[in-house]
């Protein structure tokens, strides 16, 4: 049963690293995508990475509570799996080009109220 644990928490790695685009062990994973992930999910994420290493000790691993840290590691797979990076890269895409076209806007406005204030227009 550690086994499926631990292969949990291997997926949960590769895909933090493959759709949230976060390299690292677990723990610097979750913390760099922490503002990305919903905070249950990042609660979720972090227990499996505060009881990885009392996994990995025969005597400790019977403290953990592995039905629980299966279900958190089913529950940030289940979310991780969910994000579409092409509609996020839209999206960041969009912000990018939504905030150019603001400021161009207000150059030109601004530029309309200078002439109009000299006398050109």
């Amino acid at each position: 049963m550690a086994q499926d644990i631990f292969a949990d928490i291997q997926e949960v790695k590769e895909l933090l690293k493959s759709h949230a685009e976060v390299p690292g062990d677990l723990a610097a994973a979750l913390g760099k995508a922490r503002r990305h992930l919903p905070r249950r999910i990042y609660k979720q994420g972090m227990r499996l990475a505060e009881a990885l290493p009392l996994l990995e000790h025969p005597k400790l691993r019977q403290t953990q509570d592995e039905k629980s840290l299966k279900k958190a590691a089913l529950e940030v797979k289940n979310h991780l799996k969910a994000i579409d990076r092409a509609d996020r890269r839209k999206g960041r895409i969009l912000d990018i080009l939504g905030s150019i076209a603001f400021s161009v806007l207000v150059v030109f406005v601004l530029l309309l109220t200078v002439l109009r204030w000299r006398g050109f227009i």
